[in-house]
């Protein structure tokens, strides 16, 4: 199995996480998006820096456990929720096979992966893993870039492996032994960015003026809800261990 080296693509990593950093309205929708489907003991995958994990840090949470295979990222992420006790940080790398034990104690409802299994060459593996260390009944709540023919020079930049339809994702969920609960598209609007940076333009990081421009954008986008149209720029699925 082989897992996602964050440290070989360090450079363009951080520099993204920073560029993100200033999308707070962005970053926000994206959790209020996924919040429906969280619990109370909660893990999230590959936290970085933080972006999304000061959403996650929610006052009704028992437990967040924030992880990232780099300690350089660990390191941060101890600093900025130094005053949180719910709070615990450790390492994780998908897919692992000996995890669920490790985390066993934790009792975890819910594991969270906001744009991380595209990273990983064996996603079903990493689903695997996910579902083995949730409690029974507990959910996988999974964001991933969507629509293969988006992919492109930022894609490449970033590590991914592949961009998700809703077919090859429901697979890979089947294949990992969790029962699809709910699946939709997210961030219409961000297809046409996407193409047109990654496919036309063929740029390497993500233009922060436009990011900023389509941040100032975000409480219109949130109505996207009700336009039913079949594509988006990302993926949500939400999935549940099947019973052994």
């Amino acid at each position: 199995m082989t897992g996602y080296d964050l440290r070989a693509g360090d450079i363009v990593g951080a520099e993204t996480l920073e560029i993100m950093s200033a999308a707070p309205r962005y970053n926000r929708w994206q959790y209020d998006v996924i919040a429906p489907w969280l619990g109370k003991r909660v893990l999230e995958v590959g936290s970085g820096v933080g972006n999304m994990s000061e959403h996650i840090v929610a006052p009704n949470r028992e437990l967040v456990v924030l992880t990232d295979i780099d300690e350089w990222y660990r390191q941060r992420l101890r600093e900025r929720f130094a005053e949180y006790p719910e709070v615990v940080v450790d390492s994780l790398t998908l897919p692992d096979d000996k995890a669920p034990a490790r985390f066993r104690d934790r009792q975890l409802d819910t594991v969270v992966a906001l744009n991380v299994v595209e990273h990983i060459e064996d996603d079903v593996g990493t689903l695997c893993t996910m579902a083995g260390l949730l409690t029974p009944g507990g959910r996988a709540v999974v964001l991933v870039p969507a629509l293969q023919a988006l992919f492109g020079s930022l894609d490449e930049e970033l590590g991914h492996f592949r961009r998700y339809s809703r077919a090859s994702l429901a697979a890979a969920f089947e294949a990992a032994g969790l029962r699809l609960q709910r699946m939709f598209w997210y961030n219409r609007v961000g297809v046409f960015g996407w193409w047109l940076n990654a496919r036309v333009r063929r740029v390497k990081r993500i233009p922060l003026d436009q990011l900023r421009a389509f941040d100032r954008l975000v409480p219109t986008l949130r109505y996207e809800r009700f336009l039913p149209l079949p594509f988006g720029q990302s993926l949500v699925a939400v999935g549940t261990p099947n019973a052994s």
